[in-house]
């Protein structure tokens, strides 16, 4: 089994050389300084840099919490690219002890650098998870970039400082959900229940999903606020014996505490067993439809089914798939439906050709979800479907509209409009005027980026750096810039963050830069050897190292090929090898390998690319297991109801880079032919 390090298209680190010479390297002999005063914009005076000379030391220095000589580093490297570092280091070491004020001077010092984004937002995580309300809102307008749990921590700042409309700026995103989310969005999404903003529907719609998956605070804060309080004790007999209480309340009379004590107990049935839970739920609904007053509304009933279609969806992988996910959420309509519920019943509704309940869920996505790129093309797969004329032309001018992007549902979308995908304006390498590779050498982001990258000291902090450097320059709508950083990274064989700049940039197409072909006489050599598709190959690679040789992810797969030491063992002795750790990581054996092993999934996989694809990253018994029962179905049917959301996005990724790859090796193959159809699994 291969385990791959995951990397997401159009999205958003010589020894230890002297300065001039790493700097020369680049041909920057002279660089931007990080001048304290005015870091935050383009400083054209410049000096030799030295910095960089020092940022190992100060990196192990750091690492053994060696604060004295940290501030010696501070004066050896004041004033050079990387002088922010030995101080970041230095505070970050007790972050959550300093001041709100030292905190915002870094800030000021070293404005716009990612070191200052980090380690502010850092800090404001750190003092909402201490209860430290107050900094977190001395620093919160500081912070440019902010992740799911920063966010919910300035949320958090805000909402204990009275300002309640700014604690509610991710209640969109933390609200319904029931995925597994950051601490302090579950802390914030408690105490969102007690803001003025928020209004009893509000409040219903949040415990409905509490009670399906028993989270017994919420489901006491939430009840007592809607006047309807359930007790802990409640709670307990109930998830002891469900059936027990369930069975009592056939004797009461209608009640609201009773509709929410139901949908709980339905709910630990559902966890215990959704066929058993399917069987009560249309035994309760039978008896109730025989009495003159009815003990369950239509709103406990619908919900009801919503816990059995959501439940249902996560056997997949185990039960296979089953149409009657479907009706229990046609069954569960209404108008409060979280994204999660709404994909659920897509996904559910397009594996089984559903049309008019594919357009029923995305209708239950908020609008700005609806627009994505994955929706609008399995909207316009279900008009076309339709039976009306006027849904059928629908249809073609949505694919007409995507295929205008050569991304996964674009490459599809022209093959239904009969368009075909070309690179010929992409192949060769961009020219970058002198301008614009002065720019990228001289700009401070990339310049720390690739004098990183030059001196080998980290990686991990020069893809920080570069990262950073992309995003200015994508929210500075600068091509160009990227562009002539991505050239330059290639040139130098950084292919994995020449990639990155190029799927960051907003329309440009630059298939040399954007996907290479390194190694391409092993590769092609390889595949042919074992019978596979070269373009399938560089596919395969692009989407699991970015063709960094050293990728190791962090289950421990390694190499070109993302190979796991049990998956190497395997060929090695399918091959009549003796296995060498160090040789199955090595650029060559890792190709020759993978491509070997790619064609043994192939062929236990009935030849079908899609299958293999998915089983060179889940296993092939996962891949066997999401197949159809009876009858064939159709590639992008089975890739978009993939079980793991992984492996979904994977699969994508790979059809995508094969069809791309194919393109530039001269044996064009459409996706949907590539892709082709997915037989049964019996």
């Amino acid at each position: 089994m291969l385990s791959s390090v995951s990397y997401a298209p159009r999205t958003l680190g010589v020894k230890l050389f002297g300065a001039a010479a790493t700097l020369g390297a680049l041909g920057l002999m002279q660089v931007a300084c990080a001048e304290p005063a005015s870091y935050s914009g383009y400083n054209p005076s410049y000096q030799t840099d030295s910095s960089i000379n020092y940022f190992t030391d100060a990196l192990r220095a750091s690492g053994q919490g060696d604060i004295g000589s940290l501030y010696n580093y501070e004066q050896l490297m004041s004033g050079g690219l990387f002088a922010m570092y030995p101080t970041y280091w230095r505070l970050n070491d007790r972050l959550v002890e300093q001041s709100p004020a030292t905190i915002s001077q870094f800030v000021r010092q070293y404005k716009g650098s990612v070191m200052a984004e980090k380690l502010v937002a850092d800090y404001a995580e750190d003092k909402a998870s201490a209860g430290d309300y107050g900094a977190v809102r001395q620093v919160a307008n500081l912070i440019t970039n902010a992740d799911s749990s920063e966010r919910c921590a300035v949320a958090l700042g805000f909402n204990h400082g009275g300002d309640t409309m700014r604690a509610l700026s991710e209640k969109s995103g933390v609200w319904l959900t029931t995925q597994k989310q950051p601490a302090l969005c579950d802390q914030l999404a408690m105490e969102m229940n007690d803001n003025p903003l928020i209004s009893n529907k509000d409040r219903e719609s949040r415990l409905k999903r509490m009670l399906r998956v028993g989270k017994t605070g919420d489901i006491m804060a939430l009840s007592a606020r809607l006047g309807t309080p359930i007790s802990y004790d409640m709670l307990s007999n109930i998830q002891r014996s469900p059936a027990r209480f369930i069975n009592e309340m056939q004797s009461q009379p209608y009640s609201q505490l009773n509709q929410y004590l139901y949908l709980y107990a339905l709910g630990r049935i559902t966890d215990d067993s959704y066929r058993q839970a399917g069987i009560q739920l249309a035994s309760d609904i039978s008896a109730d439809n025989q009495r003159r007053q009815h003990l369950l509304s239509d709103e406990t009933r619908r919900y009801g089914y919503r816990m059995l279609g959501v439940k249902r969806m996560n056997f997949n992988t185990d039960d296979g798939f089953d149409a009657q996910a479907v009706d229990w959420f046609r069954q569960s309509l209404d108008d409060d439906f979280n994204f999660e519920e709404a994909e659920d019943y897509a996904m559910a509704a397009i594996r089984f050709g559903r049309w008019d309940d594919v357009i029923e869920a995305i209708s239950q996505m908020d609008s700005e979800t609806q627009k994505e790129n994955q929706w609008q093309y399995w909207l316009a797969r279900a008009y076309a479907q339709s039976s009306d004329s006027k849904k059928r032309s629908t249809a073609t001018r949505m694919y007409q509209h995507l295929a205008k992007s050569n991304d996964y549902y674009g490459l599809l979308a022209k093959d239904k409009v009969g368009q075909r995908f070309s690179a010929s304006s992409g192949t060769a390498l961009p020219n970058v005027s002198s301008q614009d590779t002065n720019r990228a050498l001289q700009d401070p982001h990339f310049a720390r980026a690739f004098a990183l990258y030059n001196a080998d000291a980290s990686r991990a902090y020069a893809n920080r750096e570069w990262n950073w450097a992309v995003k200015t320059a994508r929210d500075n709508h600068d091509d160009q810039l990227l562009i002539a950083a991505a050239r330059q990274a290639h040139d130098i064989g950084w292919l994995d963050r020449a990639i990155y700049a190029i799927d960051n940039t907003e329309r440009v197409d630059s298939y040399a830069l954007s996907h290479p072909m390194p190694h391409q006489s092993s590769v092609v050599r390889y595949s042919e050897s074992v019978g596979i598709d070269p373009a399938w190959a560089y596919g395969i690679m692009r989407q699991e190292s970015r063709f960094v040789t050293s990728a190791r992810s962090n289950v421990g797969a390694s190499g070109l090929m993302q190979i796991m030491p049990g998956t190497a063992k395997y060929i090695a002795r399918n091959l009549g090898e003796s296995y060498s750790a160090s040789r199955a990581n090595s650029g060559d054996t890792n190709i020759r390998y993978g491509t070997w092993y790619m064609s043994d999934i192939l062929g236990k996989l009935n030849y079908q690319p899609v299958l293999a694809t998915a089983g060179y990253n889940a296993g092939p018994n996962k891949a066997k297991r999401w197949q159809p029962d009876y009858g064939s179905l159709a590639a992008d049917q089975y890739v978009e109801t993939i079980a793991y959301p992984e492996t979904r996005n994977y699969v994508k990724h790979v059809m995508e880079n094969a069809t791309i790859y194919s393109h530039l090796l001269g044996r064009n193959l459409p996706i949907s032919q590539r892709m082709g159809v997915i037989p049964a699994g019996y």
